[in-house]
C-alpha cells in the first residue's frame, strides 16, 4: 500500500507539472490565436434577424434588449427585434423606446402570461405573422419565491413558480421551435447557478432551475445542428425579482419591501457569477 501511495504521488506530481510547464504556456498562444482569427468569423450576423425574447421587462431580459438594439446600431439598423413581455404585466416600459433609440429599426410589444399555453402560442404567432419568421428565442421570464420550506402557508399555489420558471419556458420553446428549425435558429435560455449550486431559502425555486436546466439539455441533444441550444446559469442579478417582487408564503406574487431592503440592501447588484453552456 505505501508503494502504491508513492507510485501516486509521484505520478500526481508529474502531471501537474506536465500542465504547468508544458500544457498552459502552448495553449496561450493558441487560445489567443482563435480569439484573435477565429472567433470573429464564427460571430453571427444579426442583421435581418428576429429575436423573440420573455420577461424583458427588467434584469437580464430588459439588458438582452438593449444589446441587441445597440448592435442594431453598430450594423447599421439592420436587426429586427421583436420583444415580448410576457411577464404579468400589460404596461408598455422603459426598455421598447431605448431599445428603439439604440438603432432596433422595430419592436413589437406582446403582454402576456408565459404560463398560460394559448398566449405562449399567440406571442410566437403574432411575431411571425408580423415580421414574417423567427430566428432567435429567448427564454428570460422567471418568478422566485425567498422563505424556508415548512413556512410556505399554501403549498398548492407553489406550482406557480414552477409554471412560469418551467413550463413558461417549454411552451414558448414548443410553439417556437418549427420556425426555429426552418431559420436554422437559436434557444437562448435564462436559467441559473441555482440550478447546480442550491441556496437555502430558495428550495423550490432551486427544483424548477433544475428541472428547466436539465430539460434544455436534453433539447440540445435532441435537435443536434437544427437549433442551437445556449443556456446562461447567471448568480444575483438586479432585476424585479431581487428587488423584493416574488410569490410569497401564500402564493400570491407582490413585492415585500422589506425583502427588497434586506435582499438588495438598497444598492445595484451586478451579475456576481455567469456560466454559459452552448452548443
Amino acid at each position: 500500500m505505501d508503494l502504491y501511495l508513492l507510485f501516486h504521488t509521484v505520478l500526481m506530481h508529474i502531471s501537474a507539472a506536465i500542465v504547468i510547464l508544458i500544457y498552459i504556456p502552448l495553449s496561450i498562444p493558441v487560445k489567443l490565436f482563435v480569439w484573435a482569427f477565429v472567433k470573429p468569423l464564427r460571430k453571427e450576423d444579426l442583421r435581418g434577424k428576429v429575436v423573440l425574447i420573455t420577461g424583458s421587462s427588467s434584469g437580464i431580459g430588459e439588458c438582452s434588449l438593449v444589446v441587441h438594439g445597440t448592435y442594431n446600431h453598430i450594423t447599421d439598423r439592420g436587426v429586427i427585434c421583436s420583444m415580448d413581455i410576457r411577464a404579468r404585466r400589460s404596461t408598455r416600459w422603459k426598455a421598447s423606446p431605448a431599445a428603439r433609440e439604440r438603432g432596433a429599426p422595430d419592436v413589437l410589444v406582446v403582454p402576456g402570461d408565459v404560463s398560460d399555453p394559448e398566449q405562449s402560442r399567440r406571442a410566437v404567432e403574432e411575431t411571425v405573422a408580423y415580421f414574417g419568421k423567427l430566428n432567435h428565442l429567448v427564454a428570460n421570464a422567471g418568478a422566485w419565491s425567498i422563505c424556508f420550506f415548512d413556512e410556505i402557508t399554501n403549498i398548492t399555489a407553489s406550482t406557480k413558480m414552477m409554471d412560469v420558471n418551467f413550463w413558461g419556458s417549454v411552451y414558448p420553446t414548443y410553439y417556437a421551435l418549427p420556425h426555429l428549425k426552418a431559420s436554422k435558429g437559436k434557444l437562448i435560455v435564462s436559467s441559473s447557478i441555482a440550478a447546480t449550486a442550491p441556496t437555502s431559502r430558495l428550495s423550490l425555486y432551486n427544483a424548477t432551475k433544475a428541472a428547466q436546466l436539465r430539460f434544455y439539455e436534453t433539447l440540445r441533444s435532441e435537435l443536434g445542428s437544427e437549433v442551437g441550444v445556449t443556456t446562461l446559469t447567471a448568480g444575483f442579478v438586479e432585476s424585479e425579482m431581487t428587488k423584493g417582487k416574488a410569490i410569497q408564503r401564500d402564493g400570491e406574487v407582490a413585492v415585500d419591501e422589506e425583502a427588497r431592503d434586506v435582499s438588495c440592501n438598497k444598492a445595484r447588484f451586478s451579475v456576481s457569477f455567469f456560466y454559459v453552456k452552448y452548443k
